[in-house]
């Protein structure tokens, strides 16, 4: 478990319609505590998904910095896991040799990666699809296939952006419940950005809220694991800290 350190950062880049410079995020200062899952909430365009592709490190900031552990980011590394919106697994690899694909690359002997694989497999109840293609899954499982996959290279801060975004309801809900039965044994540093208030509050220790490119406030969620829909969904607690999150991104 690792800390991640955004320290004042800002991005801005030239808009040609406009003509002039445009500041996507500005002087965003937060500390993810090792082991803590937080989300970031927010309107659209307000820089969330830019704050992680810095983090990721497929942008580089303007000003200021990242710092995983104490180190700063200077690019994409293994340290940093992402889950994209889009399932992006290798078609052409089955379940298996797509989660051992992070090991291999880090030059894990064969034996040992597809232990590895089989290891997240099991932990996402997908033992039994591990010889089957993507395509032979429904968006569900592809869905749980990437988040074992980002978690099989081990990384030290697992970063989520609207993973769960084009699937139905109940599966939504199901892979959230899936998500914290994970992490709350792997207890991996997570950041996962999203647009769904209900969802921030359901998965996350706290909640950032994000207007025109910073910080607007911070939210504690101090509701108890293991977390299920079915307790939580008619919780006065739940609903209140829900209401509250809504109110903050309305007046963003």
């Amino acid at each position: 478990m690792k800390s991640l350190v955004l320290n004042k950062l800002s991005k801005t880049y030239f808009d040609p319609y406009a003509g002039s410079e445009v500041t996507a995020v500005r002087e965003v200062s937060l500390t993810v505590k090792p082991g803590e899952f937080v989300a970031v909430v927010g309107p659209s365009g307000c820089g969330k998904t830019t704050i992680l592709n810095m983090i990721a490190g497929f942008l580089p900031a303007s000003s200021g910095e990242v710092l995983v552990d104490g180190r700063t980011v200077h690019g994409p590394g293994p340290d940093r896991g992402v889950v994209f919106q889009s399932f992006a697994l290798f078609p052409w690899k089955t379940v298996l040799e797509n989660v051992a694909f992070g090991p291999k690359m880090r030059g894990i002997a064969k034996g040992e990666r597809e232990k590895i694989a089989r290891e997240f497999l099991d932990l996402a109840g997908l033992s039994a699809a591990a010889a089957r293609y993507p395509n032979e899954l429904s968006g569900g499982m592809q869905q749980r296939v990437g988040v074992v996959r980002a978690l099989a290279n081990h990384p030290d801060v697992l970063l989520m952006d609207e993973p769960f975004a084009s699937v139905d309801a109940q599966t939504r809900m199901s892979l959230q419940e899936e998500l914290l039965r994970i992490w709350q044994e792997r207890r991996t540093t997570v950041v996962f950005i999203t647009h769904d208030v209900a969802e921030a509050v359901f998965l996350a220790n706290r909640v950032i809220v994000l207007s025109r490119g910073t910080v607007l406030t911070e939210i504690e969620v101090p509701l108890a694991h293991p977390r299920r829909w079915d307790a939580l969904i008619d919780d006065d607690r739940f609903k209140s800290l829900s209401a509250l999150v809504l109110q903050k991104v309305r007046s963003a």
